[in-house]
């Protein structure tokens, strides 16, 4: 893992200064809030080279539709009792403002905004500047740090021109696309690429699902538009990997689809509605495939089900593969988390499957994601919530709910209400990477387990 991390580094966009339809519409009513969404009545350009494909009209309309976002950051500096000795100074203690750029893109002709959360992170004020040089004071509405979208409103008095969602689901690799944003503060700058991967997970735990692009983008990119040849948003760029910080020749989106689903949800319910299968997987492969005398070698393994969610009433068994949810094939787990983070609880979906050599297909409905917990050897867990990252100063991790493993009965008083931060090494973002981790490993396998206690000790054992 290591070495993979110094050849294939991350790096946020926004500088190094940053410090960070079910409803279509919003906020009593009103009308001017309505999201945008592209038909799906128009040709591909894929496989056209650069000089078949008009590049401008897509363009003057991206820039239109994003702006330069300015975080400002006021923290107090503690004072130096030294430098207060020797020279009667302050020491240097007080409040100083720390200032982070980067992008965002217009999606209502009322002034809301998506932007990354990392982009508006820990912001005391944020600034909005137009293409065309007005500026605004913005507020936040709400984020999704999991997945790094936030929302943001400007009050224009005037109609804006804002972006048009795209389907990113229907975009093929090899398609052109333009990445627009204001990279090291050069404001409404255009690149053009092609979308080189979808569904790519860059932590291995197969919960991210990023389009992966070759047009270029640099610090100050982060929350800026992806978009196709017709200037449809399909995209949220968010990341590079580079060694230098620098653009490389990769960089990332969140696909519109999900950054979507997350704006509806902020605009109707002021958080994320998250379903789940209810199911704990793992991807096939050649390996796993003969060691269970599969012939198949993609697909989703399913490993157990959770009780009481919508895959155990609906029939889902152990040792199912999943291949296929509504019309959208499965061949990996980041293909199949990248479908269902767009749905909610109560959503149905019909999971296509093969068991025992025969397909088969069941409709599940989706299980509300905090209605599910996960057993691990006799540990109960949970995703933590906002007081307990507080609590405990951390902004990962799972939650012990409760104790059910005989070891550890002794030890129950100090785990139960604890945190375990690392499963081999691995960071525990939440359940469904315990999940991924897990599934890797046969049922006699121990793992070795990083976490904090109640009265927050950190401890490490192997279970």
């Amino acid at each position: 893992m290591k070495k993979f991390a110094s050849l294939f580094f991350v790096s946020l966009l926004s500088g190094a200064t940053t410090l960070g339809a079910y409803k279509l519409f919003m906020e009593e009513g009103s009308s001017s809030s309505k999201l945008s969404v592209a038909t799906e009545n128009f040709s591909k350009n894929v496989g056209l080279s650069a000089e078949a494909v008009d590049f401008t009209a897509a363009a003057e309309k991206a820039v239109h539709n994003v702006v330069h976002v300015k975080n400002m950051t006021v923290y107090n500096v503690p004072s130096n009792p030294m430098m207060e000795f020797f020279y009667g100074t302050q020491g240097g203690g007080g409040q100083q403002t720390q200032v982070g750029t980067g992008s965002g893109v217009i999606i209502s002709e009322d002034g809301y905004i998506v932007t990354n959360n990392h982009v508006i992170k820990d912001a005391t004020q944020l600034e909005i500047t137009l293409n065309n040089n007005k500026t605004y004071k913005a507020k936040l509405i709400g984020t999704d740090s999991k997945m790094d979208i936030a929302l943001l409103k400007i009050d224009a008095n005037e109609k804006l021109p804002y972006a048009t969602f795209g389907n990113s689901d229907t975009i093929k690799v090899g398609e052109w696309v333009l990445a627009v944003g204001n990279p090291y503060n050069l404001t409404s700058t255009v690149t053009a690429g092609i979308v080189s991967a979808k569904a790519r997970d860059l932590n291995n735990t197969g919960i991210q699902s990023f389009i992966q692009t070759d047009a270029a983008v640099n610090p100050g990119n982060s929350g800026g538009a992806l978009v196709n040849t017709r200037g449809e948003l399909i995209g949220i760029n968010t990341m590079i990997s580079s060694q230098t910080g620098s653009y490389v020749g990769y960089s990332f989106a969140v696909p519109s689809n999900l950054a979507r689903k997350i704006v509806e949800d902020l605009m109707e319910f002021g958080n994320v509605q998250r379903g789940i299968l209810g199911i704990e997987a793992g991807e096939l492969n050649s390996a796993t495939s003969k060691e269970y005398g599969f012939k198949e070698t993609t697909g989703v393994l399913i490993g157990k089900v959770s009780k009481n969610s919508g895959a155990e009433s609906a029939g889902l068994r152990k040792n199912d593969i999943i291949t296929k949810l509504d019309e959208k094939s499965i061949l990996s787990f980041a293909d199949l988390t990248s479908y269902i983070n767009t749905k909610r609880p109560n959503d149905a979906v019909n999971v296509g499957i093969i068991r025992d050599g025969k397909n088969m297909s069941v409709s599940v409905k989706l299980s509300k994601k905090e209605m599910i917990n996960y057993e691990l050897k006799g540990i109960e867990l949970e995703d933590l919530d906002n007081v307990d990252m507080k609590r405990f100063r951390i902004d990962y991790g799972v939650k012990v709910k409760d104790i059910t493993n005989e070891e550890l009965a002794e030890y129950a008083d100090q785990l139960k209400g604890g945190v375990i931060l690392k499963i081999d090494n691995i960071k525990v973002n939440d359940i469904e990477t315990v999940n991924k981790i897990l599934a890797k490993k046969s049922e006699n396998q121990r793992s070795q387990i990083e976490m904090l206690t109640v009265n927050g000790q950190l401890l490490r054992f192997l279970l």
